[in-house]
């Protein structure tokens, strides 16, 4: 990817260095908008949560990988603090549940999302994860240690899609909500069904859902990233998720296939910075646990400069097309969601 040296800052060098200093990413820059992949980390006090926060966390144990972890939280009040450094807020908890039971009654979820809407502040904006019960074709089960996997009836249902999650949700968030990220999950080729059903299957579903709110697809299969599916997303204006996750090409590879190009029809496209190339969920997230500061081994390999560089050669290409990138950071790609901005914001200035 060339660097198109133009990101049109809206502030000066001085400025802008200061800014990136203090985690203050909402004034850069109007070709990116920096966010997150949730937000309630206690490792992000002092950094862009206020030191009183250590007075109101939560904490509970979460086993994983044969490890136990301590998961602390910072209330969801946090998320005015939050939207003072950031752009854009990623909400992954509706992934796991729609807002709306089968009997239209509104699930947990539902209220959650509405205590965000009441708190954030009116500039702030949303991406949301679609519910994998609309866009996962098989379910993981696990019961009394034995993983098991079964055919998902919901499966690109478009109207529990739509009754049960997109109208509730933009009833609570309005135009705040700015897109949805439709994540389907890995898939070995022997598992997959064939290309041309996969993709009639996709375009069913999205010819029958409204275009009110931006629609995003992360595909975690790279033997479905075909120049035939890229050319669908691009009729369809459907966006291209890039994802720096553990299966997947490198992001420089991603760009390539989807031939240079982003698809989605409102402008706005999105790169997810979820985990180190090569290494397992598990494995980065005890790495990266308690998500309070960088990894030296992540910061210091080629894969961990390399993924900088290559958002910022995707930032200035955003920019040439006049797009908007939304920059998602995780904190399992670097330790810490807060200083993977600060890297990125520094990379993109330097390189201006």
């Amino acid at each position: 990817m060339s660097m198109e040296r133009d990101l049109g800052w809206e502030v000066s060098e001085a400025e802008a260095r200061a800014l990136i200093e203090d985690y203050k990413f909402r004034e850069l820059s109007p070709a990116v908008r920096f966010g997150t992949a949730s937000d309630r980390y206690a490792g992000w006090i002092g950094q862009i949560y206020p030191e009183h926060y250590e007075k109101e966390v939560t904490s509970r144990n979460r086993k994983l990988g044969g490890n136990t972890f301590k998961e602390r939280t910072v209330p969801i009040q946090s998320v005015v603090d939050y939207f003072e450094h950031f752009g854009v807020l990623e909400l992954d908890f509706t992934y796991y549940r729609t807002l709306l039971d089968p009997d239209g009654e509104p699930t947990n979820n539902f209220f959650v999302l509405e205590q965000y809407a009441s708190l954030a502040p009116e500039n702030a904006q949303f991406l949301l994860k679609a519910p994998q019960s609309c866009f996962t074709r098989t379910l993981r089960r696990s019961r009394g240690g034995e993983v098991s996997y079964t055919e998902n009836p919901e499966f690109l249902d478009a109207e529990i899609y739509v009754t049960r999650f997109l109208e509730p949700a933009i009833s609570i968030l309005g135009d705040r909500l700015i897109g949805i990220i439709f994540e389907q999950s890995y898939q070995r080729v022997s598992d997959s069904p064939p290309f041309e059903q996969h993709l009639a299957e996709l375009d069913a579903f999205f010819a029958d859902i409204p275009e009110s709110v931006q629609s995003h697809i992360e595909i975690r299969s790279p033997h479905l990233l075909t120049p035939p599916y890229f050319g669908w997303l691009e009729s369809r204006g459907v966006g291209f998720v890039f994802s720096h996750w553990t299966w997947l090409p490198a992001l420089r590879a991603q760009w390539k296939q989807c031939g240079g190009r982003f698809s989605a029809a409102d402008g706005n496209a999105i790169v997810r910075l979820l985990t180190p190339l090569r290494l397992s969920y598990a494995k980065a997230y005890a790495q990266a646990h308690p998500f309070d500061k960088p990894v030296d081994a992540i910061v210091n390999s080629t894969g961990g400069k390399d993924m900088i560089l290559d958002v910022t050669a995707l930032a200035f290409q955003a920019s040439s097309q006049k797009a908007t990138l939304n920059i998602i950071a995780n904190n399992r790609a670097w330790g810490n969601s807060p200083k993977l901005a600060q890297a990125v914001a520094t990379s993109l200035l330097d390189f201006s």
